[in-house]
């Protein structure tokens, strides 16, 4: 039995990689009796049945630290949400259901926000907001390097999850710190600016200064799994560092006066856009509660 680690997964083939070499593998029959796919990023037990063409199969999963379902995968140090400045225009819906999910799922989680080069002014705001939101913020351009070295430096010695919506760079960001990569990229249609996908799967490549990182599919739309509403406000750092004063026990943050994060809202220590996304998702999550 060999131990590796999934790399790639492609049409019911798991590569694994390990020590000596990378094995295309088929995962054994009991995983899908068990209801257990195989990830990328797991770490896996294979068994050899052809070295010279490096073939076998997937016999065990070894416990996993975290996993995500959307980018699939598992055993991640650091979820960094990746978004362009413009061009295409970010859904701050979307990128706060993202933090929401890391912190449900007890991820470490940071924001880069690409293509700086083309609008400073509103990088720079979107920065504020989720810094004030108590996240650490990159401001980076794949295309001048800027702040490319900081990027690396994050990167470092940890396996990096990056995930956000088509046409936001992330392939551009991995050639630019590894050009090794030669990662497709693509750019934004015109017509509905919107990304055109380059990465049709998700791969874990080795970083040559130290650590991992994922590359995955982009997406334009995203839902929350396994979260309640009454979870919500301590999934939002900067709502939970000040829900504790609050009048009555268990609000809601949205309607009940007296309320301590409203206040803190209208005092600019959490940001407006964040506590749109809070709202949204409460409702959202409790129509779901409801109907079930």
């Amino acid at each position: 039995m060999i131990k590796g680690t999934i790399i790639k997964g492609i049409g019911g083939f798991y590569y694994v990689k390990t020590d000596d070499c990378i094995y295309s593998c088929r995962a054994r029959g009991k995983f899908r009796k068990e209801s257990l796919t195989p990830m990328v990023g797991d770490i896996a037990e294979i068994e050899v049945t052809d070295t010279e063409k490096h073939e076998g199969y997937v016999v065990n999963i070894l416990p996993r630290k975290n996993e995500l379902f959307r980018p699939q995968v598992s055993n991640i140090d650091l979820l960094l949400i990746t978004f362009a400045a413009q061009s295409p225009a970010p859904s701050l819906a979307l990128i706060d259901k993202l933090t929401v999910t890391a912190a449900a799922r007890g991820i470490p989680c940071a924001i880069c926000v690409n293509k700086c080069d083309l609008n400073s002014e509103i990088a720079q705001e979107y920065s504020r907001i989720y810094r004030l939101a108590g996240f650490e913020v990159l401001t980076v351009s794949a295309e001048t390097g800027e702040n490319v070295e900081q990027l690396k430096a994050l990167l470092t010695n940890k396996t990096t999850a990056l995930a956000g919506s088509s046409g936001v760079g992330k392939s551009s960001l991995l050639n630019a710190i590894g050009e090794s990569f030669n990662l497709r990229t693509g750019g934004v249609s015109d017509k509905i600016q919107r990304g055109k996908h380059t990465t049709r799967h998700t791969e874990l490549f080795p970083l040559s200064f130290g650590g991992f990182v994922f590359d995955t599919p982009g997406f334009g739309s995203y839902e929350l799994e396994n979260i309640t509403y009454k979870e919500l406000p301590s999934l939002f750092p900067e709502i939970a560092a000040f829900e504790g004063g609050c009048r009555f026990t268990g609000c809601s943050h949205i309607k009940e006066p007296d309320c301590s994060v409203k206040a803190a809202l209208l005092e600019g220590k959490i940001p407006q856009s964040r506590y749109t996304s809070y709202c949204e998702l409460y409702d959202e999550l409790k129509k779901i509660k409801e109907w079930q």
